[in-house]
């Protein structure tokens, strides 16, 4: 029912409270005023960004120089080399060696030599490392790798071109034990995921081999002298032969275990260790043939003492001399 004291204009006003919009709307201001305060620091920050963003249309060209003073302590154990040398930069945009990265090893010391805008010149002292390949050990060579990337930038930003007028290896260069075979300067691409931007790497590297005469006389001599007198003894036909060949295959051991000491263990069969492995069988077979003859000396029975003398001459120097002779023409093949 309807009345006169204005029921249904209350019952309205309980539905759309009227009085009360003009707080709801300045909530709501001040909500929207809190959101755009928000969101204008990360617009401006991200505009920034994209503002102080250099626009690289086409890479940046580094020209790179590495002039080696000297190598120092080459250890194959620890695949390990010291090395001093010169580090050049020419580029129009202002890149020092805090940009770059030295992959295969790590720097102990820089001194500045030069520092201008669109040059650099630094003597560096790093420690580099080395992956050995011990294939031909004792007769092995390697590569003394010095590889440089920029730190951020890949092969789309920046790119390196070799300063040949700025590398090289100076001519009083050396490593005791080692002889220089060669140098190799290079740029490549490196990639270090699938679909990944290469970066452009500067590979410098320097060939070793080991010394030759060092090798013969510390190695090769005495083992040859001891196959020569086991062989040798093979003309006896005593039984004092057995004591004689077991010291020589003793002192073989020896050797052998001297030298395997100053290399890391691998994962396969060096020339050294075919080596040894063809000595040990000769000095085996020589003193297979010496228990033989001491058998049948005591036995009394010379006609065989003569047989497996005749034959252990004609045979077993003929064995292990080719054996040898096939071992090392591997190296030439």
């Amino acid at each position: 029912m309807l009345n006169n004291n204005g029921g249904v204009g209350r019952s309205q006003e309980r539905l759309f409270p009227v009085r009360n919009f003009p707080l709801l709307a300045g909530f709501l201001l001040l909500i929207a005023f809190v959101i755009v305060l928000w969101i204008s620091p990360v617009a401006a920050a991200d505009m920034a960004s994209e503002s102080a963003r250099p626009l690289i249309t086409s890479p940046a060209v580094v020209h790179v120089g590495v002039y080696v003073v000297d190598f120092k302590r080459f250890s194959v154990e620890e695949g390990t080399v010291e090395t001093t040398f010169y580090l050049t930069i020419r580029s129009d945009t202002n890149i020092t060696v805090s940009d770059l990265e030295f992959m295969n090893g790590r720097v102990t010391s820089i001194d500045v030599i030069r520092d201008t805008p669109f040059e650099k010149n630094y003597r560096i002292y790093a420690v580099m490392a080395v992956d050995p390949d011990l294939r031909h050990f004792p007769f092995d060579t390697h590569n003394l790798p010095l590889l440089i990337e920029h730190k951020t930038l890949d092969g789309d930003h920046l790119r390196f071109i070799i300063d040949e007028k700025e590398t090289g290896l100076d001519e009083e260069a050396s490593i005791p034990g080692w002889t220089f075979t060669g140098n190799r300067f290079t740029v490549t691409n490196r990639s270090y995921a699938p679909g990944e931007v290469p970066y452009s790497r500067a590979v410098f590297s320097y060939g070793i081999t080991r010394d030759s005469t060092s090798t013969i006389l510390k190695f090769f001599l005495p083992i040859g002298l001891i196959i020569f007198v086991s062989l040798a003894s093979l003309l006896m036909k005593v039984s004092s032969r057995l004591g004689l060949n077991a010291s020589m295959f003793l002192a073989a051991v020896l050797i052998h275990w001297r030298v395997v000491d100053a290399i890391p263990l691998v994962a396969y069969a060096t020339f050294l260790d075919i080596f040894m492995i063809i000595t040990y069988a000769t000095l085996v077979m020589v003193l297979v043939s010496g228990i033989l003859i001491l058998r049948y000396n005591e036995a009394k029975d010379s006609s065989r003492v003569e047989q497996i003398s005749r034959w252990s001459l004609r045979i077993i120097p003929a064995i292990s001399l080719a054996m040898y002779g096939l071992l090392f023409l591997s190296l030439i093949s």
